[in-house]
């Protein structure tokens, strides 16, 4: 079978790949890279190093407004799919790319194939939000990483063509920590030994375009005993500049935003984890560290649910309680899988009866 791959940021070339490896064994894919987000590190040590295909296609949208952007990527990749008349289109997640690729494929009638499917925060003015729901509801295929998942879609009527697979980004972390141990030097640069720091990203931009929610941030951060690591996107820095806050950075080792070998290092040997991020809250659970989100809600209920995720929203006395006190249960249950998703994905759904769809 011919499947056409859509993704449009570093995060989602990562997780494709997991599906790749397995998807290509037996079929042709054809992926293609919008350009939504821009990434100086996707070079070609991105690729060799990560062991990921490089795209058949760059669209080379960029940046912009949500809508403008969306339709952008709607259009090219329409133009891509008349080319190729792929057998049906894959996406991940809830990106603009996402939705933009599932709404072309389905007024083209090809159908649309949506890993990570069913996930829900319930708070609509989130894009990402707006953009899973939508794409939950043009798909054909739903490949759920959680039973939460699962339950979500049947909510909402959606019961046809899904199946809980577990999360590729699982199977991501495993086969790139592994490569971590062998590449990545970040302990050894930044001077640190495991369990001695605390490890924050701060993105979303709920918490970096609002002033208020940044300074509680910023001034947790900076009251924290233990060094905290803080790589920090040139935007992000632009901004607390602007808002006079520079000075909160000063007992704060932030860094340059670093590669992914680089960055599942650091996860893997944090002491504690915080961040506004949803994937890296998933991948402090994998690696078994204990997660702060600066969230008021998390599309990962089930590590807050089993005690490994604790929600402090950008509160800075209840982020420096959490940092100070929070102690995740002994247990810690597979709710994601045994990062064999892609195996289970591409068998689930077999690539076989794709046309009765």
């Amino acid at each position: 079978m011919k499947i056409a791959t859509v993704v449009g940021a570093r995060p989602q070339f990562i997780k494709a790949a997991s599906v790749s490896r397995v998807l290509r064994r037996d079929h042709q894919e054809i992926l293609i890279h919008t350009g939504q987000h821009y990434d100086t590190n996707m070079s070609d040590i991105f690729f060799d190093e990560l062991h990921i295909p490089r795209p058949d296609f760059h669209l080379g949208i960029g940046s912009g407004r949500h809508g403008a952007q969306t339709g952008a990527i709607l259009e090219k990749v329409e133009e891509v799919l008349i080319q190729e008349t792929p057998d049906a289109l894959l996406v991940y997640g809830d990106t603009n790319s996402t939705l933009a690729g599932a709404l072309a494929a389905s007024k083209l009638h090809i159908p649309v194939i949506h890993i990570e499917a069913g996930l829900r925060s319930f708070n609509r003015r989130m894009p990402e939000e707006i953009n899973r729901i939508l794409t939950d509801h043009l798909s054909s295929w739903l490949s759920c990483p959680t039973e939460t998942a699962v339950r979500n879609l049947s909510a909402e009527g959606i019961t046809e063509g899904v199946a809980q697979d577990g999360d590729v980004m699982y199977d991501a972390f495993l086969y790139n920590l592994e490569l971590a141990k062998e590449k990545s030097n970040i302990l050894q640069t930044l001077g640190l030994g495991p369990k001695s720091y605390i490890l924050c990203t701060i993105h979303r931009a709920e918490n970096t375009d609002d002033p208020a929610r940044l300074t509680q941030i910023l001034k947790a951060l900076s009251k924290i005993s233990l060094p905290v690591v803080l790589p920090l996107h040139p935007r992000t820095r632009k901004i607390v500049h602007e808002l006079g806050l520079t000075s909160l950075l000063d007992r704060i080792n932030v860094i340059e935003p670093v590669g992914y070998l680089d960055m599942i290092t650091l996860e893997a040997h944090t002491l504690k984890l915080v961040t506004d991020s949803g994937g890296v809250q998933k991948e402090a659970y994998f690696a078994g560290v204990p997660c702060i989100t600066m969230r008021d809600e998390t599309e990962w209920v089930e590590t807050v649910d089993v005690g490994w995720n604790r929600l402090t929203g950008a509160n800075e006395e209840k982020i420096l309680e959490a940092v100070e006190m929070f102690t995740p249960p002994e247990n810690r249950p597979s709710i994601f899988g045994d990062g064999k998703a892609a195996e289970q994905i591409v068998a689930t759904f077999g690539m076989k009866n794709i046309n009765q769809y």
